[in-house]
């Protein structure tokens, strides 16, 4: 046992190793060490945007004319992927009716002309 080693260090390498099924590398026991502070770190991450969207709703239910906002916010915070994938669908299909109503008011100005001359 080297100066630097802690009981809990070594219980700690113990089930990590039983967890693998054999003794990690140093640099294994780093990479994990990594991908650990990484989860915690997108973890807080993700809980700070999560209280923002709160308060942004709190205020927005506040502002009578903030309360669709309130709804949506409220929709994403409960269902996350859901409102995401419907928010897209909603996207898509704004952007195609906008290009067709454009093609049509296109067509229109132009038999309108015809008209004319």
């Amino acid at each position: 046992m080297t100066p630097s080693t802690t009981p809990g260090q070594l219980e700690r390498d113990f089930r990590t190793a039983q967890l693998h099924g054999r003794w990690l590398s140093d640099e294994e026991l780093a990479a994990l060490d990594e991908e650990q502070r990484q989860r915690i770190q997108d973890q807080d991450h993700r809980n700070q945007v999560r209280l923002r969207l709160i308060v942004l709703t709190g205020v927005s239910l506040l502002i009578p004319p903030l309360w669709p906002l309130a709804i949506g916010l409220t929709l994403y915070l409960l269902f996350p992927s859901t409102t995401r994938r419907l928010g897209l669908a909603a996207g898509l299909v704004l952007v195609a009716a906008a290009i067709g109503s454009a093609g049509l008011l296109a067509i229109l100005t132009i038999w309108l002309l015809s008209l004319l001359f």
